[in-house]
């Protein structure tokens, strides 16, 4: 008998990473290391519309062996794992939805069949205390605030790498698409240097394009100048090591259904500020002034304004450094895995 199972996208043989991959893996690695390897199995639900009957059988097996099951499903699986794991729970197991993003609450306010199914489940852990107040107005009573985390590694305050010559370096860490802010980053930085007329920054773009928006990214990168390049894929466990040379990581994003952004706490754990813009639950995270800045994001040139502001005097980034590493803590694997430690080992509740 398992102590756990984690239902969830882990992307196992491929080079992907999105937040659902990455909290994923992230929630294993915690489990992992606290519990024991040999307490945990894992479903990996990538390409799971492909085969239906083989999900079911797995999720049977799953609920058959394991004490606790951990589901992590984005928008296309949370009306399929919530139904089927309580409906084939007739053993009775503890079921757990760890939501990834902030979409969760604004969903179950136009369902209510679904809102009566996430009611079902035992525990229901979202990344901000303001989601689970959301949650908690919709009666969904079995919600738990859990922050996002990772194992990032963060480093230590005498292995910050301050910035100071021209040209800074600037980085995205995000799924490559639109609605992350890829080309308004890249047309920050563009239009900053060809105004001064020289590299004031150079930027580099990280992470896998979504499959909707590759041939476009494709294009995109054709029309690079030198200082824009594409770095292509980094592992989550090697982004402290990537990111901590950066002067700032940018983050345009106006993606829908963003919640704690992954990408905030690698770069925090690697000293980086973070320049974002203020939409959904971004300045809840970032201190703006004290760890990055938020700014309006119908105003997009508002970055190129904070980005030549910070080329005048890069001291004012440099010094928001240990602050990132002091906010990292806060996100910090061991201390967050805790809440669901307890969770796992409390009493299995009957829901009506």
């Amino acid at each position: 008998m398992y102590k756990v199972g984690i239902c969830g996208h882990f992307a196992i043989g491929h080079e992907l990473v999105n937040g659902q991959i990455d909290k994923t893996k992230s929630v294993y690695k915690a489990l992992a290391k606290a519990l024991g390897e040999e307490q945990i199995t894992i479903l990996d639900t990538r390409g799971w519309k492909k085969n239906p009957l083989k999900l079911f059988l797995n999720c049977k097996k799953m609920l058959d062996e394991c004490e606790n099951i951990i589901m992590l499903p984005a928008h296309g699986g949370v009306r399929i794992f919530p139904l089927l794991f309580d409906k084939l729970n007739s053993k009775k197991r503890k079921l757990h939805y760890i939501v990834i993003g902030g979409w969760l609450p604004e969903l179950l306010k136009n369902d209510a069949k679904l809102l009566k199914q996430i009611k079902r489940l035992d525990r229901v852990y979202v990344e901000l205390e303001c989601m689970r107040t959301a949650l908690l107005d919709l009666g969904v009573e079995n919600a738990v605030y859990m922050p996002n985390f990772k194992e990032t590694n963060a480093l230590r305050n005498s292995e910050l790498i301050l910035s100071q010559k021209l040209p800074l370096r600037l980085c995205t860490f995000s799924r490559i698409m639109e609605e992350k802010g890829i080309e308004r980053a890249i047309e920050a930085v563009r239009t900053i240097n060809r105004e001064h007329g020289k590299t004031v920054f150079e930027l580099d773009i990280f992470g896998t394009p979504e499959p909707k928006y590759k041939e476009r990214f494709e294009i995109i990168c054709k029309g690079f100048e030198p200082y824009i390049k594409y770095k292509g894929f980094i592992n989550t466990d090697s982004s402290t090591q990537t990111l901590k040379d950066y002067f700032a990581v940018l983050f345009p994003t106006k993606y829908h259904g963003e919640g704690f952004p992954g990408t905030i706490v690698s770069a925090f754990a690697a000293g980086v500020p973070v320049i974002a813009t203020d939409w959904r639950y971004n300045a809840t995270i970032i201190r703006n002034g004290i760890d990055g800045m938020v700014y309006d994001p119908h105003k997009p040139e508002l970055l190129a304004k904070i980005l030549v502001e910070a080329a005048k005097k890069p001291e004012l980034f440099n010094n928001m450094k240990p602050a990132c590493l002091e906010r990292a803590a806060h996100f910090d694997a061991d201390t967050a895995v805790k809440t669901l430690l307890k969770e796992l080992e409390s009493e299995k509740e009957v829901h009506i």
